[in-house]
């Protein structure tokens, strides 16, 4: 495996591990061969070299006789920390001032200022885990709601990796004897039984695009439910999104086109993250600016997994809303009808013609009647609940090495059926090893580890 340029693993690096600003407490943390021996040369009033691993202990960081805080430090030693380097976490009050200037003082002392990711990259060079558990990390700082925590956690513990390794290993002893075929070549022998091989490519390409097709849930889990609230002006787009984020974040009124933009917010429902979109009433647009509001509906809807499609129950008719519905045709998005202003209604009478033209909720955003069932359905939509006993794929990097994989699995199943010669399968089957070891880092380069953790924030 190459190392990246951009880290040097032979030094201490030292940053902040808490988030910047005013607080309580701020941690700075060290990592490397010095960690302990600097640490120690700031904390006055005990020896830290002399410590054991996992302990800690409260000190005075002095600079040259300049007191400039009370700490508390916690040590741990090789192999036994997060680096399975010596590490060290001072623990300090929060003030930027204070945390900044024991950063410069242990800067002077011989560490040097940690790069994004750079302490993930260590434990994953010193085999803490493998990259796509480092991945996971970065997944779990930020995640923001109960599933794409626990698809986080899921692939830090390994349930991902080890799906990889082992569809890998089962690759590599086919591969071996395809391997060992081609230094027999001119003796025309047969290692590798060809039956066995072929229901083995089968069942990895199964499993594999089983993986891919979890990315759709995946990536929704980590980034948001996209969710569009379409339909004609004056359906209660807003009165529905001011509904569901229980404040009144989109302007509601009664003239036509008030909505010229797409306003966004972010919700968690039942654990999963929805991100809602109201946009501009569907119409031929009186302006320019309208009509520029309309397109980036029309373009939001061709963006979305769920289109929320709202009608006004009191003055749109079944043929009215037909050909409404006739103008969604080419979206691919899951469609909800939602009847709204059902508290306008007088008679419930004839409101089957409008069922019989799809799936239908019947709400009153403004009396907020209805929304428990619409939520329901929500959720039931994105089937959440399968991420608790299978991998899920939430990692757009992954993904694409995972179909870059899958084409050689069916390249090399292709070429079996072709009966073309050995070089030719084991070259596919070499390709597809390479894109799985790809995802665990079995196989790197320095450009695709140094994208990976720059996107880290300083001090993990």
């Amino acid at each position: 495996m190459n190392r990246p340029q951009i880290f040097n693993t032979d030094d201490t690096i030292v940053a902040l591990a808490t988030p910047a600003g005013v607080g309580a407490i701020g941690v700075i943390r060290l990592s490397g061969p010095r960690a302990i021996d600097l640490a120690n040369q700031i904390c006055r009033n005990k020896d830290l070299s002399v410590q054991a691993s996992h302990t800690v202990h409260f000190g005075i960081v002095e600079d040259d006789g300049r007191r400039i805080d009370e700490a508390v430090f916690t040590l741990f030693r090789a192999p036994a920390s997060f680096t399975k380097e010596d590490v060290v976490e001072i623990s300090l009050h929060g003030s930027s001032f204070i945390l900044d200037q024991v950063i410069q003082l242990l800067i002077r002392r011989g560490a040097r200022l940690a790069q994004p990711g750079e302490f993930t990259f260590r434990a994953f060079l010193n085999g803490r885990f493998d990259l796509s558990q480092a991945e996971a990390v970065a997944d779990l700082i930020a995640a923001d709601n109960e599933h794409a925590h626990r698809v986080a956690m899921n692939q830090m513990r390994g349930g991902f990796s080890q799906e990889i390794g082992r569809l890998r290993t089962q690759l590599v002893d086919f591969a071996s004897l395809l391997e060992l075929e081609l230094d027999f070549s001119e003796e025309d022998v047969e290692f590798a039984n060809r039956r066995q091989l072929k229901e083995l490519l089968l069942r990895i390409v199964q499993v594999v695009s089983s993986l891919q097709e979890s990315f759709r849930l995946g990536n929704v889990i980590k980034n948001g439910v996209a969710t569009v609230i379409a339909g004609r002006p004056n359906a209660g787009k807003s009165t529905l999104l001011n509904a569901l984020l229980n404040e009144e974040k989109a302007i509601v009124s009664h003239i036509p086109g008030t909505t010229r933009d797409v306003i966004e917010d972010v919700i968690s429902i039942g654990g999963v993250k929805f991100r809602f979109y109201d946009t501009a009433g569907i119409r031929e647009a009186e302006d320019m600016i309208e009509s520029i509001g309309v397109e980036r509906t029309f373009e939001k809807m061709g963006q979305a997994a769920i289109i929320l499609y709202l009608f006004d129950l009191s003055t749109t008719s079944p043929a009215q809303l037909q050909a409404e519905l006739d103008t969604l045709a080419r979206h691919n998005a899951a469609l909800l009808l939602v009847a709204n202003k059902m508290d306008e209604i007088k008679s419930l009478e004839g409101l089957e013609a409008y069922r019989k033209m799809g799936e239908m909720l019947f709400i009153s955003a403004k009396k907020k009647e209805g929304l428990d069932a619409l939520v329901q359905k929500l959720l039931s939509w994105v089937e959440a609940g399968k991420i608790q006993n299978e991998p899920v794929v939430a990692n757009a990097r992954h993904y694409e090495a995972l179909g870059k994989a899958n084409e050689a699995l069916q390249s090399a199943v292709h070429a079996m059926d072709a009966a073309l010669p050995t070089d030719l399968v084991a070259q596919e089957i070499r390709q597809s090893l390479h894109y799985l070891g790809e995802i665990t880092g079995e196989v790197t380069t320095d450009d695709l580890l140094g994208n990976i953790f720059s996107k880290f924030c300083i001090g993990k």
